[in-house]
């Protein structure tokens, strides 16, 4: 299968065989433009040159004749939104899940006479009993975005024949349908997930969504084919015409099956530019004041909870490309391919705790276990006595004892403690991280063997099975772990207390972040 990963980051694309090995994989990145106001947008356009740039590179490199190649499969960044024509041309960027700008739209179009938590009490026990979840009022998701694109792109709304999640225009540019999975449509808030097997849209949701129910593409299940490339596509690449396109998934629910952790409450975090914990459970469950919820996924049986954190990897990023090699007139060495390696081995040398210094790493906001756009990143506890190491330090750790805040509530959720957790993502690849998330969660951390390539793996699993070939438990029993990180009792009284001082700093600073944002506006 050739399995294509786009994350906020770039295109991964892999060759992967029936046996779960990546035989080939290349990478393509991909620009974010930060506006103000927060919005985030990219260029889907941007999306299809990575998609098509790492393909033909993971097929040249990977030594397999390419009549071999059945089907290729996507999994990719959720909650986009892309505004296209009747032939499928781009209207304008794509949001992307972290653009904010449709927040106050939203809060206009749920509100009503008699409010719940910021949402009319009839919408929102329509929501949850329908879909399980609600349009989140951070404006984060497709819901916000087609709104905002509505009231200050008027000109683009009319002309839109369809609203696509970053999945569904892949899948339209390999093979011209306009489709979206159930999990690709699920953050629209307009289908009725009470059936996994059966994800059907909702008039009503579909009324109250403010947009035009013809814009909303055609539903197909994550394992149905939908197609075989368009021709020009297929010659591009060198592949046979007839190879076929199954629909795919987004990420989280790709990389819930690449992990290995199809069965019941078998949990994995994902460490990329944002974070979650996520698990197969048999029913569909809401926590609204946690922002946790179990939603459809890729197996027709059962739901998938996600509990999202807005940024994890990308405060390293952050930090590397913005601090430590920014490109300004103090930089005197180019960014090297093994940095953050080198970050690794900067951060082994400093004691747990990072002598005092704590880092909040709410660089865009948050969003569970609460939902607050207004939050921002800091370093607290900053002394002369500290040092670019301990900084460095301090970034890893503040990502651990975020996800550590919202261990509790999904625990909670999913009525059972967590006993371990699979790794998987960028930040996967660090063995520091991994022992840090360990000693700060109190949990064996099991490492996949190549955590980058969870994603890929869940799409081409998704693949195999789309075309009979490979029975999904088959292809979770194939998972392979390079190490177990198991916590260390000489840590947890350190961690213990910087807990503490985490979410004592969110308790007292939360209502500053919000003043000082309410100014900006």
């Amino acid at each position: 299968m050739l399995a294509v990963d786009l994350g906020t980051s770039g295109c991964k694309t892999a060759l992967v065989n029936q046996a779960g090995r990546v035989l080939a994989w290349a990478f393509e990145p991909v620009a974010t433009r930060i506006l103000p106001g927060g919005g985030a947008e990219q260029d889907p356009q941007d999306w299809w040159r990575a998609l098509m740039g790492s393909a033909r590179q993971a097929l040249g490199r990977g030594g397999v004749d390419p009549a071999r190649v059945l089907a290729v499969c996507c999994s990719t960044q959720g909650e986009g939104t892309v505004a296209v024509d009747r032939d499928g041309q781009v209207l304008a960027p794509a949001l992307t899940w972290m653009d904010m700008r449709g927040a106050a739209a939203l809060r206009r179009q749920v509100r009503g006479r008699l409010n719940v938590a910021g949402y009319d009490a009839w919408r929102l026990w329509r929501w949850l009993r329908l879909c399980g979840g609600a349009p989140s009022l951070s404006g984060k998701d497709p819901a916000a975005h087609m709104l905002w694109l509505r009231h200050h792109r008027p000109d683009v709304f009319e002309r839109t024949y369809k609203f696509l999640n970053v999945l569904d225009f892949l899948n339209h540019r390999l093979t011209g349908r306009f489709v979206a999975t159930p999990d690709s449509i699920l953050t629209s808030w307009v289908t009725d997930n009470r059936d996994p097997a059966c994800i059907r849209y909702d008039r009503r949701l579909v009324a109250a969504s403010g947009v035009d129910a013809a814009k909303f593409p055609e539903l197909v299940r994550c394992c149905d084919v939908i197609g075989v490339l368009l021709p020009q596509v297929a010659d591009e690449l060198g592949l046979s015409r007839s190879v076929q396109v199954v629909a795919g998934a987004i990420d989280n629910t790709a990389a819930a099956i690449g992990a290995g952790t199809l069965a019941h409450y078998a949990t994995h975090l994902y460490v990329g530019t944002s974070s979650w914990l996520g698990a197969h459970v048999p029913a569909k469950r809401t926590d609204i004041r946690a922002s946790i919820a179990s939603v459809p996924c890729a197996l027709p049986d059962r739901y998938l909870m996600v509990a999202m954190q807005t940024s994890a990897g990308a405060n390293l990023s952050f930090l590397k490309d913005q601090v430590l090699y920014h490109q300004d007139e103090l930089l005197r060495e180019a960014a090297t391919e093994d940095v953050y390696q080198l970050l690794d081995q900067i951060a082994a040398r400093v004691p747990a705790g990072s002598d005092g210094l704590v880092y909040t790493p709410w660089l865009f906001g948050e969003r569970c276990p609460v939902e607050d756009q207004s939050l921002r990143a800091g370093l607290f506890n900053l002394s002369l006595a500290h040092s670019r190491e301990t900084m460095i330090r301090a970034f890893l750790e503040g990502v651990a004892l975020n996800t550590h805040w919202m261990m509790a509530p999904v625990a909670r959720f999913m009525g059972r403690p967590i006993e371990r957790l699979t790794l998987l993502g960028g930040g996967g690849r660090s063995a520091v991280w991994c022992q840090i998330f360990a000693d700060v969660l109190g949990v064996p951390i099991h490492q996949l063997i190549d955590p980058m390539q969870a994603n890929a793996l869940g799409a081409a699993y998704i693949a195999f099975h789309g075309l009979g070939l490979l029975d999904m438990a088959r292809g979770a029993a194939q998972t392979r772990y390079r190490a177990v990180f198991e916590p260390r009792a000489a840590h947890s009284d350190v961690y213990a207390r910087r807990f503490e001082t985490f979410t004592e700093l969110h308790r007292r600073l939360a209502p500053l972040y919000r003043r000082i944002h309410s100014e900006e506006v």
